[in-house]
């Protein structure tokens, strides 16, 4: 008697973990990295600390309008009403954590005109000109793939940073001065799992490109945001 074997459906690939491999991409860039290694392990110095929050207060201060503005978009074109209420959302949670970094700074000495006036490096620049793109011309819903990676790392470092940084002690005043890890290490797990359960509802492939892309860029330019110490080091050329 001749049975037929039905081969069964392989269940579908969860498009997801690609973001999660970009996450995991830039912890292991950043482990390699001697500023964010001495950071994560709460080695480093003051004016290393300050520096790493005063760059990063210069994008922080974009993304709560940015998110707001992507998911209004969103909700114009009549598309993906569940991430753009999730944008909208995620705008409502970075409320007032630029202002999180002003505190930390002036607990180290900042005022807030200095750190207003202290430029913004390339990185920087380079990543807030890219989500202003993707928000008002490209695809809005892009941002949720610089979201997912900044949350990736929060999780994965914020708190642990934050225990090592008390626990060198090294930083004058250092323990008012880990508001904005502190903040994001304990939210940013939730968030993580939210915005995975969210996106793998994304079927669109270049909606799902979109979001690879700003994930990829994003991860590219965080390490930006703290010296390169071998151009430092370079003898100045004749």
């Amino acid at each position: 008697m001749h049975l037929e074997t039905e081969i069964p459906t392989p269940p579908p690939l969860d498009w997801t973990t690609a973001l999660e491999s970009e996450g995991q991409t830039l912890l292991k860039e950043l482990d390699a990295h001697p500023a964010a290694r001495r950071l994560f392990q709460g080695t480093i110095d003051a004016n290393g600390y300050a520096r790493y929050l005063v760059q990063t207060y210069h994008y922080v201060r974009w993304t709560m309008p940015l998110l707001a503005e992507a998911g209004y978009r969103i909700q114009r074109q009549g598309k993906c009403p569940a991430l753009a209420e999730l944008l909208i959302q995620k705008s409502q949670e970075e409320h007032g954590h630029e202002r999180w970094l002003l505190s930390d700074l002036k607990n180290l000495g900042w005022s807030a005109e200095q750190v207003e006036r202290t430029e913004h490096c390339p990185a920087v620049a380079a990543y807030v000109a890219w989500n202003r793109y993707t928000t008002q011309c490209g695809a809005p819903t892009a941002f949720l793939g610089t979201a997912y990676v900044l949350e990736y790392l929060s999780v994965q470092r914020a708190s642990a940073t934050v225990e090592r940084l008390l626990a060198a002690n090294t930083i004058p005043n250092i323990a008012k001065a880990v508001t904005f890890l502190r903040g994001h290490g304990q939210a940013d797990g939730e968030h993580v799992a939210e915005l995975t359960s969210a996106l793998r509802s994304l079927t669109d492939r270049e909606e799902q490109s979109a979001l690879l892309l700003s994930a990829r860029t994003t991860r590219t330019l965080y390490r930006g945001l703290f010296p390169d110490e071998r151009e430092q080091r370079a003898p100045p050329s004749h």
